[in-house]
């Protein structure tokens, strides 16, 4: 959506000069300093300072800390850490030292003395601004909240600006009613123009910068099909306009400038900061390309058709349940993103809303809903008996808790069952993990009693809702399907097949969604898998396949399945399962139990637990005081795209996205492009967030769980106010409060692939050498034309390196 769609959105008006045409174009450029957030409830990871990355990395977070006052590296005890732990080799530090014009007679790490101090960071903008955004969140609480309050902001409707200009008056913190145009635009266009037009990106800039989280959300919603921003619009000139008026009335500065013009590194310790990261992650390149490019010399032809195919998300916490998963018996286990490859908005069976299942840079191509169908009439009365009981308790509970007529009696009537609750929640949570799971077992779940209308003409044709066709074509479903199998490289197919998405399993956690499939929108993905399976399991499709030179064996199945992420507990949705293959299911099942105990064990030593592990993780899943119920994706730090045969004897310890990619399959690079261009690019997106986190937390995190407040479903804030809060809480990145669990380093990317198929790729996509150029990501390559020779991507492009050089310098 244009600037300038967005303003006749809010006001129902439109731009009438070339002026304000000129304040749109101000408004849009100033904005882009600030990325998007997507809502609590939809959680998606994002590179904060993604407005930057035509910037090179080192300038771009030069820029930040002039702009929001953020760090842009680890600290120095950090750093300090890394080395002492044998994650900086002091080879290679002291090589870049050196290199980068270090002298060699002192000791590393007291080159880093003072370093911290020397690097500390200020606010940039003036105290008289502190009011003013205390006004100004306010009301962007209200006109954001998500059906939380009891009493809602008046004429929601008419956009962000018109609301705010008719409650104004009744605001006790400003000493007058602003007296202010119709239009957005047209108010801004009063506040800047004593200005000199030059100067109006950058004052702007500084407005939209003071509030980095609600401009972060501001741009989400203004350029989102949100169904709360069709309902109630916000623009992101609307919101400054309100800025502009607040800071006006309070009688603070408006034409605030900070100097963001990068300073070129000429010495000091922002240089020296450089240098320890940059060895930092050439030393875990070193290692990575060293064990994944010795393992690939040491893989054979040799293949025998597999008991079971197991397709999951790349997610970094697959690959600890996938080598668990192989150990247990003779399986293949597959990377694939996790929404297989079908941008689809979702509408489950007892679902108030659609949710779009898909990552955040596509756009939905199918509405596809979740129907009950004869088959199992009995599981769905009972679904629906538990289910009505359960909301219908819910709505009233909340009715009671929030009405002030009836909350004391209702606390005083209720409140020794509450108690009881509570104390089981607090110290018994494995008991209450136990009686959820096993009402939980006995509820069926939708997939046993629902079909998907995956078919044209299943119901209406075109939803009513959004216009998106309903279902899809059989030409669709054979390319979901074909593009699917030539992404993987696969030829050959077992007599299972499971695609298995991945969700997340807490209790009283705002950051829930943040732990559910991120290629699927922060939402669970076992819905996607549903659809691939059935779509090839439909003889048609299949035919259509093997025409274009995809045989699947007639005897081959395919099922869908869902991994939880916190408790490591795959369920398959084997309902369609054939008599056939009723052994080969449960001869699986029973090896998926013994996986996830190695998994669980693994995962929750890396929490520091003291119980066994799959009991911990369960514990964590049901306890409400959990701030750490998972990692998530905390250590991720590199992707691999390739076959599995590079990594399956590598412990990555669950830090590596791992894509399957056969080059042999490939040989013109379209499904390397089409993994380059979307998965590579996701990850680096994820990487970028956690890094940003745990460098800056208080810019680019959210602090600590403990003190946060949830507001209007949405977002948190710390405290009762302020900014609200974009990134992760240190709970995710932490150990302990002194004690980092992830590890701030830039994704380095290995490929197998020949060097001149990636070098092409890379020219041929200009945002994506511009990521690799501008350091946002490190890139190398394993060469199979080369015996597997490892090739670094340096500023002066692809360096060959042959294994036992690997570690030298391609900074």
């Amino acid at each position: 959506m244009s600037t300038e769609t967005e303003a006749k959105t809010e006001t129902h008006g439109s731009v009438e000069t070339d002026r304000q045409k000129e304040v749109l174009e101000a408004v849009k450029n100033a904005a882009s300093c600030v990325g998007k957030a997507w809502p609590l409830h939809s959680f998606v990871t994002a590179n904060p300072l993604a407005g930057f990355e035509d910037e090179p990395f080192h300038e771009a977070t030069e820029r930040a800390k002039s702009i929001f006052g953020a760090k842009g590296y680890p600290e120095a005890s950090v750093l300090r850490k890394a080395l002492e732990d044998g994650r900086i080799e002091e080879d290679i530090l002291r090589r870049k030292l050196s290199e980068s014009g270090y002298g060699t007679e002192l000791e590393p790490a007291r080159l880093l003395d003072g370093v911290d101090e020397e690097t500390e960071t200020t606010d940039p903008y003036p105290e008289e601004w502190e009011e003013v955004d205390a006004v100004l969140t306010k009301w962007l609480a209200v006109f954001f909240d998500q059906g939380r309050a009891e009493w809602s902001m008046p004429n929601r409707e008419e956009g962000f600006y018109a609301a705010w200009r008719g409650v104004a008056r009744y605001d006790g913190q400003l000493p007058d009613a602003p007296d202010l145009p119709d239009s957005p635009v047209a108010a801004v266009e009063t506040f800047v123009s004593e200005y000199p037009k030059e100067r109006w990106e950058s004052i702007l800039r500084s407005h939209f910068a003071s509030l980095p989280g609600w401009t972060a959300l501001v741009r989400w919603r203004a350029e989102s099909d949100d169904a709360w921003q069709s309902e109630y619009p916000i623009t992101l000139v609307g919101y400054l306009a309100v800025r502009l008026a607040v800071t006006d009335a309070l009688d603070a500065p408006i034409g605030v400038e900070v100097d963001d013009e990068t300073k070129r590194e000429s010495g000091g310790e922002k240089k020296l900061l450089r240098v320890w990261l940059e060895a930092w992650e050439q030393t875990h390149r070193e290692k990575l390309t060293d064990a994944v490019s010795s393992e690939a010399k040491g893989t054979t032809d040799t293949k025998k058709r597999p008991d079971a195919q197991l397709v999951f998300c790349i997610d970094t916490r697959s690959e600890v349940i996938r080598r668990h998963i192989e150990k247990a018996g003779d399986y293949e286990t597959h990377g694939y993103a996790g929404f297989f490859g079908i941008p689809m908005r979702y509408e489950g069976y007892d679902s108030d809303v659609a949710i779009d299942s898909h990552p955040p840079i596509l756009k939905p191509e199918h509405r596809v809903y979740e129907r009950p169908e004869g088959g199992n009439p009995e599981g769905k009365e009972k679904h629906d008996l538990w289910s009505k009981v359960g909301a219908t308790t819910r709505r009233l509970a909340e009715s009671l808790e929030t009405n002030a007529a009836t909350a004391f009696s209702y606390v005083e009537k209720a409140g020794i069952g509450y108690g009881a609750a509570m104390t089981a929640r607090t110290l018994l949570p494995s008991r209450v993990y136990d009686v959820s799971d096993a009402i939980g077992s006995r509820l069926p779940g939708t997939e046993e009693f629902c079909t998907q209308t995956l078919d044209e003409g299943s119901c209406d044709s075109v939803s009513s809702e959004d216009d998106l066709p309903v279902g899809m074509s059989l030409g669709e479903k054979v390319e979901y399907a074909a593009t699917a199998f030539e992404l993987m490289g696969w030829e050959d197919f077992a007599r299972l097949v499971v695609f298995a998405g991945h969700a997340s399993q807490t209790t009283n956690n705002p950051f829930g969604s943040a732990l559910d499939c991120g290629a699927c929108a922060a939402n669970p993905g076992g819905p996607n898998a549903r659809v691939l399976a059935a779509i090839c399991n439909d003889e048609k499709v299949r035919d259509e396949l093997r025409d274009s030179g995809i045989e699947i064996p007639d005897d081959t199945v395919f099922v869908a399945g869902e991994h939880n992420t916190t408790t490591d507990e795959i369920t398959l949705f084997d309902r369609d399962v054939p008599g056939s293959h009723r052994e080969d299911i449960e001869d699986l099942r029973e090896d998926l139990r013994e996986a996830r105990e190695g998994a669980a064990a693994e995962r929750a030593g890396s929490m520091r637990a003291t119980e066994e592990g799959t009991r911990e993780v369960e514990r964590r899943a049901a306890d409400w005081a959990e701030t750490r119920p998972e990692w998530g994706l905390a250590g991720n730090s590199s992707f691999v795209i390739g076959p599995r045969e590079l990594t399956s004897g590598v412990n990555l310890d669950g830090r590596t996205f791992l894509h399957s990619y056969d080059p042999s399959t490939d040989p013109d690079g379209d499904a390397l492009e089409a993994i380059m261009s979307g998965p590579m690019v996701v990850t680096q997106w994820i990487n970028s967030q956690y890094y940003f986190a745990s460098v800056d937390n208080s810019v680019y995190g959210s602090g600590s769980k403990v003190t946060q407040n949830p507001v209007g479903n949405f977002g948190v804030f710390q405290g009762n106010g302020g900014d609200v809060m974009t990134g992760l809480p240190l709970q995710s990145l932490d150990v302990a409060d002194d004690e980092p669990y992830h590890q701030p380093v830039r994704l380095s990317v290995v490929i197998n692939a020949p060097t001149d198929r990636v070098r092409e790729i890379l020219e041929d996509n200009g945002s994506l050498k511009t990521l690799v150029e501008n350091g946002w990501l490190r890139l190398s390559v394993i060469d199979p034309e080369k015996g597997n020779s490892v090739v670094h991507y340096a500023e002066s492009g692809f360096e060959e390196l042959g294994v036992e050089a690997v570690a030298e310098s391609t900074d």
